[in-house]
């Protein structure tokens, strides 16, 4: 990856925008290192195409075992649909092609707050350092 340059600002939120593409060329802990290393210098990081079940659990563990006191508090983390599958509606559920592509937003638990969710939005709170 890149590297990114951060200009030492503390009165900006920084955002990171994951692309479906960017993802479907890691492995699961490299998915989840990405993700984990967004959020523990305090950034939120939004996934296109959110995470598979499997994917999920795995960060919840990880983040759970990285959680400490004195530093990381943990992530907080909100998915909704974007939409069916190709092969959406009755017959692409009854084949069982029911995958969704989703959007994911993870970030610190001590600087995001979800104040409302939908099936059409996530609303939430972000608060700086």
């Amino acid at each position: 990856m890149a590297e990114i340059t951060h200009p030492d600002d503390d009165d900006g939120v920084q955002i990171d925008l994951i692309s479906g593409e960017r993802m479907n060329g890691l492995r699961t802990m490299e998915k989840i290192r990405l993700i984990l290393d967004g959020v523990h210098d305090g950034n939120i990081v939004i996934l296109e195409e959110g995470l598979d079940p499997q994917e999920e659990s795995k960060l919840i563990e990880v983040t759970m075992s990285e959680i400490s006191p004195d530093g990381f508090s943990g992530i907080e983390i909100e998915t909704y649909p974007t939409g069916q599958s190709s092969d959406g509606g009755l017959l692409g559920k009854l084949m069982g092609k029911t995958s969704e592509s989703k959007m994911t937003v993870i970030g610190p638990a001590n600087r995001i707050e979800t104040l409302h969710k939908d099936e059409n939005l996530i609303s939430t709170l972000i608060r700086r350092k």
